[in-house]
């Protein structure tokens, strides 16, 4: 043997080690990117590069509808919470003279 072949011959088991190091590698980055998209919500694709959404049912139907629902009924009392809040903050950063003129206005004149 001439000492290109031996010295292949005897880096072989590294080299080999590096291939399957590399491989798996590989692998391990797809299965992590994989569980990314999954746990954020992205669908997945397939060999081709297209999206596969996941099946829907009934029950992910209801679901969805429900959570709809909730966000709307959710919405509404944050802009209620909105409209009290900016109450409170006109009161307390008006003068407590205009404060004052305000209430004696709503009690009517005094007989």
């Amino acid at each position: 043997m001439n000492d290109t072949a031996q010295a292949l011959v005897q880096n072989l088991p590294p080299l080999i080690g590096f291939g399957m190091a590399l491989g798996f590698a590989g692998i391990a980055g797809w299965v992590f990117t994989t569980w990314l998209r999954v746990r954020n919500g992205y669908p997945l694709e397939s060999s081709w590069g297209k999206p596969i959404y996941p099946m829907k049912n009934e029950e992910t139907i209801e679901r969805i509808r429900l959570l709809s629902q909730e966000n709307a009924q959710l919405r509404a009392e944050l802009g209620s919470i909105k409209d009290r809040l900016g109450n409170v903050e006109r009161i307390v950063t008006d003068g407590s003279l205009r404060l004052t003129n305000e209430i004696e206005s709503l009690r009517g004149p005094s007989n």
